[in-house]
């Protein structure tokens, strides 16, 4: 198992930090540990809070980044993903006198290991202790309901042209499975798998869902995929940010389960 955080050059920072984050979700973590201030540089879909972030550069997307614009701003912290980051960009990083903090969440409780690991990295650990202990209440809360819902098998779409899904090892599907959502399991060992339409309409599946995220899936796309999958009428959108952004929006994520998994009124 991979870890959840990974740190290189390991750095004791002697005043602010100047921090990069490459990653949305953890960028509004940063914000919640009250280090907005010591972001000097994001990408342009760190969106969250917006208006906080408005006038914080920005370099581009989350894949395609020109290293050098990043190293120019003088960071001494880099915060990255695994699924989100090209390797290419960490290889340039990590010769550099700045420490790269490497992250990739799994499941659901690996946001505690996250709050625990930025606390002690950015002297935020009273904050950090705020958001676990919120997280766990969620989180109970949701596990205390859940055990009453009906298993369903879903399919989770988050890319058009091509269609694509996620696997049953990611983040995504470790979060659904907390209200007995199962995600289709794929022969692919692709993490998010590209689907043919063949394939598309041969899942038998109870639901399929249409994530706003990375893909903006509209009204109009739930019209499409009942058209091309008339065995599957429920199809729905739902708020990819909750679902699949670790980090601080995590605690509203499962608080947003148990609003989908409620408003079903299903019991085993």
């Amino acid at each position: 198992m991979k870890k959840v955080v990974t740190r290189h050059h390991d750095k004791i920072i002697i005043g602010n930090p100047r921090i990069v984050s490459m990653v949305p979700s953890l960028t509004e973590l940063l914000h919640d540990l009250d280090l907005l201030a010591n972001i000097v540089g994001c990408t342009k879909f760190c969106v969250h809070p917006q208006k906080l972030l408005r006038d914080i550069p920005k370099f581009g997307g989350t894949k395609c980044v020109d290293s050098s614009v990043i190293l120019d701003l003088e960071p001494t912290h880099i915060i990255m993903n695994i699924d989100e980051n090209k390797k290419e960009l960490f290889e340039q990083f990590k010769n550099k006198n700045v420490e790269v903090i490497v992250t990739h969440p799994q499941t659901p409780l690996d946001n505690l290991i996250l709050f625990e690991t930025f606390g002690k990295i950015f002297s935020r650990m009273e904050l950090a202790r705020t958001l676990s202990i919120k997280f766990k209440q969620s989180l109970l809360a949701l596990k205390k309901d859940s055990r009453f819902y009906k298993p369903k098998d879903v399919l989770y779409l988050i890319w058009r042209k091509p269609w694509m899904s996620v696997a049953r090892d990611t983040y995504i599907s470790k979060m659904l499975e907390l209200i007995n959502y199962n995600t289709v399991n794929f022969l692919s060992k692709e993490r998010y798998p590209v689907i043919s339409e063949a394939e598309l309409l041969s899942f038998g599946c109870d639901a399929i869902l249409l994530s706003s995220e990375p893909y903006p899936f509209k009204e109009k796309h739930v019209a499409e995929i009942k058209t091309l999958c008339k065995s599957c009428n429920n199809v729905s959108l739902i708020d990819g940010e909750k679902i699949s952004w670790y980090g601080s929006r995590a605690i509203k994520g499962l608080e947003y389960l148990r609003e989908i998994a409620s408003k079903e009124s299903v019991y085993v």
